[in-house]
């Protein structure tokens, strides 16, 4: 039988301030982790509490960061941001706020990159298909249907 550690409030708040220091993280992760502690739920308040006064927990400051890495990194559309960020259980205006971190013009111009990148991917000969094959992939990265069929009818006539 393995035993779990137990910890002290003071050890468990040290190492969500690690945690936190470490990468942004949303109150759901910080949960999380303090459940997986085992940490009481008295404990778990005092405990975020604490990290939100030493700003060591911050939702608006992860959320711009988690837009903006997603956006550069996974090249992902709004639709997709707004959906991962709404499933961590950030509120709607934080998200609202977050999403202005994108530029229009670079939004625009990732896109299609992105869609054009995509379409000498695909070996597809039927054009019906490959413009679903186009379509299924920008949709799944989350850009917005009228980007995409627009895009679409641009690029496979």
């Amino acid at each position: 039988m393995i035993l779990k550690k137990t910890y002290t409030v003071d050890e468990a708040k040290k190492r969500l301030e690690h945690y936190c220091a470490y990468q942004e993280r949303c109150h759901k992760e910080v949960n999380q982790k303090l459940y997986e502690m085992k940490i009481i739920p008295e404990a778990r308040d005092r405990i975020i509490v604490h990290l939100l006064q030493h700003n060591f927990l911050n939702e608006e400051r992860y959320a711009k960061a988690f837009v903006r890495g997603k956006f550069r990194i996974k090249k992902w559309g709004k639709q997709r941001l707004q959906l991962e960020l709404k499933r961590k259980d950030i509120n709607k205006t934080i998200i609202t706020i977050a999403l202005k971190e994108i530029d229009t013009d670079e939004y625009f111009n990732t896109f299609n990159e992105l869609a054009e990148k995509r379409l000498g991917m695909i070996k597809e000969t039927n054009s019906q298909k490959k413009r679903k094959k186009l379509a299924d992939y920008l949709f799944y990265r989350g850009w917005e249907s009228h980007l995409v069929y627009d895009k679409i009818r641009e690029l496979i006539p």
